[in-house]
């Protein structure tokens, strides 16, 4: 038996859904590799490994630390990655507990993948307890190297404000 009322789509229909389908599969295929492609401006992307860098100090990440700094970092007198190193977990092994406060950063871009900064931070060490024990505030001037796209910190200076 056969249905009088069912009759197979044409061809020119079935042709345009098809069509219809492609357009939106390709709209859905730009726009994720638009989203995809798109990078983090540098400024933004230092910005952001700063903000990592004061909290994995604050949390007492000595692994995370010690990734921020370049292969060719350089300190206050010569001091090498490895030197900087050995200071930071001396310091995070130190104090308990470590607070940051910076001001405003002041981040001067020289191309996509250099640049220096520079800011006042507030610093606090202690045991934990209410009060910190120790208190400083210092200059800061660091310059950055972008790697791919990961910040790392190539030098760094500081000075005691008040000194």
């Amino acid at each position: 038996m056969t249905n009088a009322r069912y009759a197979p789509p044409s061809i020119p229909r079935i042709a345009r859904r098809v069509l219809a389908a492609g357009r939106i599969g390709i709209c859905v295929i730009a726009l994720l590799a638009a989203v995809g492609c798109a990078r983090t401006p540098p400024e933004t992307a230092l910005r952001n490994t700063i903000a990592a860098l004061q909290q994995n100090l604050e949390a007492r990440d000595t692994g995370a630390v010690h990734a921020v700094f370049d292969d060719d970092f350089v300190g206050p007198d010569g001091m090498d990655r490895r030197a900087a190193r050995h200071l930071a977990t001396a310091l995070l092994l130190r104090h308990r507990q470590v607070g940051l406060t910076p001001g405003p950063l002041d981040v001067q871009l020289q191309g996509d993948d250099r640049a220096r900064v520079r800011t006042t931070v507030a610093v606090t060490g202690g045991s934990g307890a209410l009060l910190p024990e120790r208190a400083g505030a210092y200059r800061i001037d660091s310059a950055w190297r972008r790697r791919g796209d990961d910040w790392t910190l190539l030098s760094l200076q500081w000075e005691a404000v008040g000194d």
